[in-house]
This record gives C-alpha cells, sequence and structure tokens, in this order.
C-alpha cells in the first residue's frame, strides 16, 4: 500500500508532467479550478488547485473531502502511483470504476483529452 508522502510525491510528479506538457495535453490542463483528490485506502485527501497547467497541493486533511470544489478524484495510493509511474492507464481505471472523476460537464469534455 502507497504511503501518504509516496501519494503526495506521484502528485508532484503528475504536476511536473503536466506542466511540461505541450498541445492537447498542455490545453486541457490549463484551467483553474479548485481541486480534491481523495486517497481512499489511506482516508485522506489532498486539496488544492489546478492553475496554469500545475497542480498545487495546499493542505492534507483525514477522511474525505469536507468541501465542494470544482474537480474532484478519487482512488487507491496504488492507482494514483501507478498512473503516474504509467502502470496504469487512466481511461481503463476510470471505466473499471478503480478511480473516480467527477467534474462540471464543460471541464470533463476538457479533461478527456488527458485520457
Amino acid at each position: 500500500m502507497a504511503t501518504m508522502a509516496e501519494c503526495r510525491s506521484a502528485l508532484d510528479r503528475l504536476s511536473d508532467n503536466l506542466a511540461g506538457a505541450d498541445g492537447d495535453v498542455r490545453r486541457a490542463a490549463d484551467l483553474d479550478r479548485s481541486l480534491s483528490c481523495h486517497i481512499k485506502d489511506l482516508d485522506i485527501t489532498f486539496t488544492g488547485r489546478l492553475s496554469g497547467g500545475r497542480i498545487q497541493v495546499l493542505d492534507t486533511l483525514e477522511g474525505p473531502p469536507r468541501d465542494k470544489v470544482e474537480i474532484r478524484l478519487a482512488m487507491t495510493g496504488d492507482d494514483l502511483v501507478a498512473m503516474v509511474d504509467g502502470d496504469l492507464n487512466f481511461a481503463k481505471a476510470w471505466s473499471a470504476g478503480r478511480v473516480r472523476l467527477e467534474a462540471g460537464f464543460r471541464d470533463l469534455l476538457k479533461l478527456k483529452s488527458l485520457l
């Protein structure tokens, strides 16, 4: 099972990957939205912002997200690390129910190019 530190590191690597991307991926990540990522097996939530193509983690809370945010992710720590490492395809994990993504319709349309 991935640790909180490994999950935080994975989010930092994901942020670096998004910031270094170009083309459709860069445009899809170029949102300014509040964001939460609930790590179900650790029962922690990272909260922050997706802004300028980067994820800025602002806080780590115990339990599920407390506040409503514009983009909500939920998954296990192992799945987060595997996706960032390239060992798990996001679209397949999402369609299998291993990853939950909730966002407004327009944001989902924009984020779909990340899949």
